[in-house]
């Protein structure tokens, strides 16, 4: 094909590639947002997960990373292999652990010729453990030198300024080969090996097969029919907690690097998908284990916060509760729009056209946030919060943070920032701005 070149902000198309330049905010532009920024109240961060993305944030103004998916870092191809091994380990490793627990438990009461059967079943279960937990374990400790090295990055890009990390998220299915592409691929490889038998009945089986068949095993075991609200988020953390513990301690093994090589590092350790209390207290508990550990090891102090993605309306309903134990809340507005709708983001443009043609509702709720649904849902949770920690830091990370309109709820709500894709910073600067320009005219109105 044929290159065109378009110019976003006049609309003239070109023909043939034009010569760019990155964008940045400059010139005439620079001095007019250094006026926004002089009236704005509301912080704007960067939904960032990689150190290019967060210096290209900087350079247009944000001040924070709002959300560093960690999940993402996992897909590269350097990693993705240690990650689809800790997946197949983990259950045989998980499962022989708590089979150990529980003989051991019975072992400490037993006596004479039933204490001896146990120990002996103690033996083989233990034997049967090393291999699966070896993989386990150490597909992670494999993980960790490349998780720390992304975190560092991270806190060198954004000197001075707040890294929120959430935990790994989405379900572990999606870090293996897609179901329909497996169950292919193992037909193909066993129609070629029964073919090969025809020929020769000793044929052994391909060590491809036997990998894809496994690989399909775990899929088909990992199968949910609504991994959305399935086995992701905390979840996986208090399943897997060595998951959440290698993250916790690449996050404070970086961050106490960085510290002692001068850099101001502030690390706010994100736990999604809460619905009750206990989740986050669970996941909350091991982080700071963690982090005590790291640091004293390291000798380095470093101030850091752990708190929750509120999402899931019982969190936002019960935010009193979470409170207590979060230090921070940031409202994913993805799910939570999704949760409290009902509505899957991913199918929901079928109708949600038809919805606003026909003033069923106003416009996207995925654009821009609900304010009498999900909006009402935002304000209870901050005043239910703040009512029991007074300085808790609130802020917003879906995609709604880049939205003006979003941006100007999140300023009346009372929340201290909000977070978007870092080429949406200046209109979020922009936004937030304005929102408070308004907020003083109306006020001066009212006199």
């Amino acid at each position: 094909g044929d290159w065109i070149s378009l110019d976003g902000s006049s609309g003239r198309v070109m023909l043939g590639q034009a010569p760019t330049i990155p964008a940045e905010v400059s010139g005439e532009f620079g001095v007019f947002m250094g006026w926004a920024d002089a009236v704005r109240r509301l912080k704007v961060r960067s939904n960032s997960d990689i150190p290019r993305d967060a210096k290209q944030a900087r350079a247009f103004g944000a001040e924070g990373i709002g959300l560093c998916r960690t999940e993402h870092m996992f897909f590269a191809q350097d990693r993705l292999p240690h990650v689809v091994a800790m997946i197949m380990a983990a259950p045989e490793a998980k499962a022989l652990e708590a089979a150990v627990t529980t003989k051991t438990a019975q072992l400490d009461g037993a006596g004479g010729p039933a204490a001896t059967a146990l120990r002996k079943e103690l033996a083989v279960l233990k034997k049967r453990l090393a291999a699966p937990l070896k993989a386990y374990r150490g597909a992670l400790a494999k993980l960790l030198p490349f998780q720390r090295a992304d975190f560092r990055g991270l806190f060198m890009a954004m000197d001075g300024y707040p890294v929120t990390i959430r935990t790994l998220d989405p379900p572990l299915h999606e870090f293996l080969p897609k179901r329909e592409e497996l169950m292919v691929e193992v037909g193909v490889l066993r129609a070629a090996w029964e073919r090969d038998r025809k020929r020769n009945k000793r044929a052994p089986k391909p060590a491809r097969l036997g990998k894809a068949e496994r690989l399909l095993e775990r899929v088909e075991a990992l199968h949910e029919f609504n991994p959305m609200l399935g086995h992701r988020g905390c979840r996986l953390g208090i399943t897997y907690p060595e998951i959440t513990e290698m993250q916790a301690r690449a996050i404070f093994e970086a961050a106490c690097e960085c510290a002692q090589k001068g850099v101001r590092v502030i690390p706010e350790i994100m736990i999604p998908l809460v619905g009750h209390v206990a989740e986050l207290r669970d996941q909350a508990a091991l982080v700071r284990r963690v982090a005590e550990a790291v640091m004293t090891k390291r000798a380095v102090r470093v101030e850091y916060l752990v708190g929750t993605m509120i999402e899931v309306p019982r969190a936002a309903i019960t935010a009193d509760q979470v409170a207590g134990e979060a230090e921070f809340f940031s409202f994913g507005t993805n799910d939570l729009t999704q949760m409290t709708f009902g509505f899957s983001r991913d199918d929901a443009g079928k109708f949600l056209p038809e919805y606003v043609g026909r003033r069923i509702l106003p416009g996207d709720p995925f654009v821009s946030i609900d304010p009498d649904g999900v909006g009402a849902l935002v304000t209870w949770a901050v005043e239910r919060g703040r009512a029991t920690r007074p300085k808790l830091k609130v802020g917003i990370c879906g995609e709604h943070g880049g939205d003006p309109a979003s941006v100007e709820f999140c300023h009346h709500a009372g929340l201290d920032y909000v977070s978007c894709s870092p080429f949406r910073v200046p209109i979020a600067r922009l936004a937030g701005a304005q929102a408070a320009v308004r907020g003083q005219a109306a006020g001066s109105d009212q006199r």
